[in-house]
């Protein structure tokens, strides 16, 4: 089994691939990545290296992605030579978000309002229908708040940043625009979707973020409808069997009210294992890892039951200002699992950036409060926000 890509996905893979009794290799973007340190083989290859993308596919029996990075081409290529889940023609779909917004709105999913902008005029033009403020998105390449710009107002001081990013994508189509969300919160909807068409579903679950990047999840989401719920799991699954989706796919939406009714609109989509679904390592019966590699190998998914009523999970961000004692990470094993032996932590291996996802820890059980105070308080041990 093949994973192209070195980030922690691919890390968190490899227990799974271990139980399911799979020989796991990843194409890593270096040699020390996240990835690479557990996993051998481990070859150096670039996601759009078409000559180091072939050779890797032609030594597994399938592959599958740690990111949506790899350019068609290279998703074509491999799947000449090997069986490449999920394929290019559904990838293209998490790559590129002019072409989600396209396929979405043919699938009558519930989106924003959206348009392509090749110039300032067409923003504003949009704006003059959908209403200001405007959010910009660069179609590809955009993650954890990168590639995405909001624009108040005609006189907004980020007005430079836009123009700057329309005249680099006049050539490529232009950007996408999309009205701003009044939400009250952010959900997501994590699936799994195997070849022959079977899939399975986990609890619909709270997401916030901090500065744009996932920061804390609650399994399931807390408040929500069971009305709500089970429309938000079915348009999840409309979306894999429409876009013939393998493997996991997670549905980002933000929670609206209208006119006193609460609704939900899709704001992005994952084909992977999806940091809304770390949960589930710990706190469900089958995990999203497990599952996505059932589903790759189109074999019967597991049981997507939680574990217990509640689970959240809580990254570890590199804090702003690392100090001497933040060098191990490890050492704050010794207070976290002192502390609170019923602490789960996942460390990646990264070097240590202000913000950057270091590893994540979760906790199970009964009561919200105390489930959500018990992950709060281990994550920011480590992190080095709290001394104790």
């Amino acid at each position: 089994m093949g994973v192209v890509g070195g980030g922690q996905l691919a890390r968190m893979m490899q227990p799974a691939a271990l139980a399911l009794g799979l020989r796991l290799r990843v194409l890593g973007e270096g040699p020390d990545v996240s990835a690479a340190q557990v996993i051998t083989p481990a070859p150096v290859g670039a996601a759009d290296d078409l000559t180091a993308l072939v050779a890797f596919a032609s030594d597994c029996d399938a592959v599958t992605f740690d990111h949506e990075h790899v350019p068609p081409a290279g998703l074509r290529a491999m799947a000449e030579v090997t069986s490449v889940q999920p394929g290019a023609d559904a990838l293209v779909h998490a790559q590129d978000k002019v072409v989600m917004r396209e396929k979405l709105t043919e699938l009558g999913v519930p989106c924003p309002a959206w348009a392509r902008v090749a110039d300032r005029s067409a923003v504003e033009g949009f704006a003059a229908t959908a209403g200001w403020p405007v959010v910009l998105k660069t179609p590809r390449g955009g993650y954890d708040g990168k590639g995405v710009l909001v624009l108040s107002s005609p006189q907004d001081e980020r007005w430079a940043t836009a123009e700057a990013w329309l005249a680099d994508w006049a050539g490529r189509g232009g950007l996408l625009a999309e009205e701003h969300v009044p939400f009250t919160r952010e959900l997501a909807a994590l699936v799994a979707r195997s070849p022959s068409g079977q899939a399975a579903a986990w609890p619909v679950v709270e997401t916030v973020q901090r500065d744009g990047v996932c920061h804390e999840v609650t399994a399931p989401a807390p408040g929500l409808a069971p009305e709500l719920a089970a429309e938000l799991t079915g348009i999840a699954l409309r979306i894999a069997g429409g876009l013939d989706v393998t493997g996991v796919l997670a549905v980002e939406v933000f929670e609206v009210e209208r006119d006193g009714r609460r609704s939900v609109v899709v704001n992005e989509l994952a084909m992977r294992p999806h940091n809304s679904g770390h949960w589930s390592i710990d706190g469900s019966v089958t995990s999203q890892f497990e599952n996505h590699l059932r589903a790759v190998l189109d074999l019967p998914l597991g049981d997507t039951a939680p574990r217990a009523p509640w689970t959240v999970m809580v990254n570890v961000l590199g804090p702003q200002e690392i100090e001497e004692r933040h060098e191990d990470l490890y050492r704050s094993y010794l207070h976290v699992m002192a502390h609170d032996p019923g602490v789960k932590v996942h460390l990646y291996g990264k070097e240590q950036r202000p913000g950057r996802k270091l590893g994540h820890v979760t906790v199970y059980g009964d009561d919200l409060d105390t489930v959500r105070s018990r992950a709060r308080h281990a994550a920011a041990f480590i992190a080095g926000e709290i001394d104790e």
